[in-house]
């Protein structure tokens, strides 16, 4: 499962007055279709997500500063570092996200698959472990 995240690069165009990042939805792009967006603003030393999906896709991009995302299946995890604006870490559900700002005045742009539902969320780390240990058994 935790091949199953993946860095996506999104096109960049430079010019003399900065840089355009592309986001579209497409099979080399944006994976899924687009329900909801949200922006997260932290100061280094700051840890976020700490959570799991049971159906939410997520796509992670650092559009300011540097954020390293740890990912864990309850078997392996894999460390990501987002320092650049047209990479995207997508995030399937069933997996474990911790969000760890390196910099003060770091940002994150979120892209999810599906609207804000409470109930999606996996918030407590127990819980994930045994909701994954039925997903292998099935």
């Amino acid at each position: 499962m935790i091949e199953s995240v993946k860095l996506i690069q999104f096109p960049v165009f430079k010019e003399d007055n900065g840089e355009l990042s592309v986001f579209e939805q497409s099979i080399d792009g944006i994976p899924f279709h687009i329900e909801r967006i949200f922006n997260v603003r932290s100061d280094k030393g700051s840890v976020r997500g700490q959570h799991a999906h049971y159906l939410c896709s997520q796509l992670l991009i650092c559009s300011n500063g540097m954020i390293e995302v740890t990912c864990d299946d309850s078997f392996n995890k894999k460390v990501f570092l987002l320092d650049r604006p047209n990479y995207g870490l997508l995030v399937p559900p069933a997996i474990w996200a911790e969000q760890n700002y390196l910099e003060n005045n770091s940002s994150m742009t979120v892209i999810c698959d599906r609207p804000y539902e409470v109930k999606d969320y996996i918030s407590n780390y127990k819980l994930f472990k045994e909701f994954v240990s039925q997903i292998k058994i099935k």
